[in-house]
């Protein structure tokens, strides 16, 4: 189910955040042109793998990686918000030819961002970049995962 940010008993949320949610919950390769709506020229982008700075950065970092998935979708759980900050927490379903075999595989993470000039201006991406590729790849996945099961015991 996709996060309502029109939920009856929340707070309003503002109107950086709010457009925010909205797109990435619609966010396909058909329409990456909506991240102008939602991100500052000058925003900062930060994930496990990549650090970017500036819009155009930041679009063809988002074009690349779209580029080579079959799909990708997110959904956002919950939201905590102040006026200018939020943290947003979602589950990523992508599908990749090349890893698990094709199929559909779910990431859990969030997001910390700061809003600016009704835009966000910062966004940092935490997940488990070892579930979401390296445990997927064939034969370091298994090792990946033999290695968090014995870290486990």
């Amino acid at each position: 189910m996709k996060y309502d940010v029109t939920r009856e008993n929340s707070t309003p949320m503002p109107l950086w955040l709010s457009n925010f949610v909205k797109i990435y919950q619609t966010l396909s390769t058909d329409n990456l042109e909506l991240l102008a709506t939602i991100y500052h020229r000058e925003v900062t982008f930060i994930d496990p793998i990549h650090e970017l700075k500036g819009f155009d950065n930041l679009f063809q970092y988002f074009q690349d990686l779209y580029e080579n998935l079959v799909s990708c979708d997110f959904v956002i759980s919950n939201v905590i918000a102040q006026e200018d900050q939020a943290a947003i927490y979602w589950t990523m379903s992508y599908q990749h030819p090349k890893l698990n075999k094709g199929n559909v595989i779910n990431v859990t993470g969030s997001s910390y961002i700061k809003g600016y000039e009704d835009k966000v201006i910062y966004h940092r991406d935490y997940l488990d970049l070892g579930s979401m590729l390296y445990e997927q790849l064939p034969v370091l996945g298994k090792l990946i995962k033999l290695i968090k099961n014995k870290a486990a015991n």
